[in-house]
């Protein structure tokens, strides 16, 4: 038998947990990588494209002023064209192993942002840093289809997104809305690659570095309503929990499904920020009106609606994850903070207690000893901010915090003795 039919047995009689599941396809699919050489091969071959693209700009660049004009040109087009040699070769001879594509993509990747960058200051061309990281992310973007490379891929991103955050968040900023049009050309290489590659370790990158790519360029696309970015953010990050929960990711680790961790990690942050009363006040006093920046935040809130109606359960048998609809709830605490500050705080408070007691609870009936001290954490969080935010005296602040503390070595203990009982039968 093989081993998804003998975990989707066990999965049915409730022999083991869906996180048990998990671990165990981890563990083969790691022993299975551990045997082939093959990533090794790769990782060294990106290392020593980086470590040569490095050492050649070092050289060039401790004898630059001593050179001339011409000299000066041709090292500055020298590496772009032993890259694009080197990845010609690749093409013709070494297209199927990922090690070449990989090294090579990355040598011409350095390649071109040098060029870029020497030609610049050869002739004094003037221009910013957003300019330079535009240009510089557009002529990589070929590469990641021509030499199918996630590494490439990977800069891509890190290139568009600090072009994105040059232009929204330096003074005087402009929203990049351009960077809307440049994510959407590496979402078909990403699709390709959830399909091609599955339980490969760039794509779980990919699953990380998208959503951190959206999370720090989405509030350099306020103007002048900042305000409403609160909307966008918590709806991104409700909509990136709820990817989380696709059948695709759900079967991942939790190291490996960024979107899922990003997305709770990010609505349990914000809420901990609005538990106090300053920021709502601020929302009061601000005086809202119609502009193009209300459209993103109303585009989020309508995709997390959309995502919500499909992850509605069509089986009696399916549980609601109440953590999956917090976004929709705190979009009606943002209308009640416009009006009132102290209410908006009290019901983000209530609503921190409700998720935090009802994560403990589930994780304590699933025996998810991470789960439970992810609830336990929160709840700890929120008594935190609450002490900091009251006038309890020192010892009174440091007996609440020895009983946290005592409490989660209560729970932990229990957890772990309530395991080992359940083995031990």
């Amino acid at each position: 038998m093989s081993l998804k039919k003998d975990l989707d047995e066990l999965l049915d009689a409730e022999v083991i947990t869906d996180e048990m599941a998990n671990r165990i396809r981890a563990y083969y699919m790691e022993r299975k990588g551990g045997r082939s050489p093959h990533r090794l091969i790769l990782a060294f071959g990106v290392l020593g494209a980086l470590l040569v693209g490095l050492g050649v700009i070092l050289i060039i660049a401790h004898n630059w002023d001593k050179l001339q004009r011409p000299v000066k040109l041709l090292f500055a087009f020298l590496p772009l064209l032993i890259a694009q040699g080197i990845a010609l070769y690749t093409l013709l001879r070494k297209s199927g192993q990922s090690a070449w594509r990989e090294g090579s993509a990355v040598f011409l990747t350095f390649a071109i942002g040098a060029s870029i960058s020497l030609v610049s200051q050869i002739y004094h061309i003037m221009g910013d840093l957003s300019s330079f990281l535009l240009v510089w992310s557009l002529l990589v973007l070929p590469i990641v289809y021509i030499l199918r490379s996630s590494m490439a891929s990977l800069l891509y991103l890190i290139g568009i997104t600090a072009y994105a955050c040059h232009e929204g968040y330096n003074y005087p900023s402009t929203p990049p809305t351009l960077y809307w049009l440049l994510l959407g050309g590496a979402v078909p290489f990403y699709y390709r690659l959830c399909l091609q590659a599955k339980n490969s370790n760039f794509t779980f990158f990919h699953h990380w570095f998208f959503p951190l790519s959206l999370i720090t360029v989405l509030g350099g696309m306020a103007e002048r309503q900042e305000e409403l970015m609160l909307l966008a953010y918590f709806s991104l990050f409700g909509v990136l929990y709820l990817m989380g929960k696709l059948p695709y990711f759900s079967t991942l680790l939790k190291r490996q499904n960024g979107y899922q961790v990003i997305g709770v990690a990010g609505m349990m942050f914000m809420l901990l920020i609005w538990s106090f009363d300053e920021p709502w006040r601020e929302v009061s006093r601000h005086t809202f009106y119609m502009s193009g920046e209300v459209f993103l935040p109303i585009a989020f809130v309508l995709l997390n609606m959309g995502m919500l109606y499909l992850y509605w359960p069509k089986d009696k048998k399916d549980t609601i994850d109440p953590l999956a609809y917090i976004s929709l709830v705190f979009v009606l605490i943002f209308l009640v903070g416009t009006e009132h500050a102290v209410a908006a705080s009290l019901l983000v408070n209530t609503l921190l207690l409700l998720v935090g007691v009802w994560v403990v609870i589930n994780g304590s009936k699933r025996q998810a000893l991470g789960e439970l001290n992810f609830g336990m954490l929160l709840l700890a969080a929120l008594i935190s901010c609450r002490f900091f935010d009251s006038d309890l005296s020192f010892v009174s602040r440091g007996i609440l915090f020895v009983v946290m503390g005592v409490g989660f070595f209560m729970a932990n203990y229990w957890m772990l003795k309530k395991r080992t009982g359940h083995e031990g039968k």
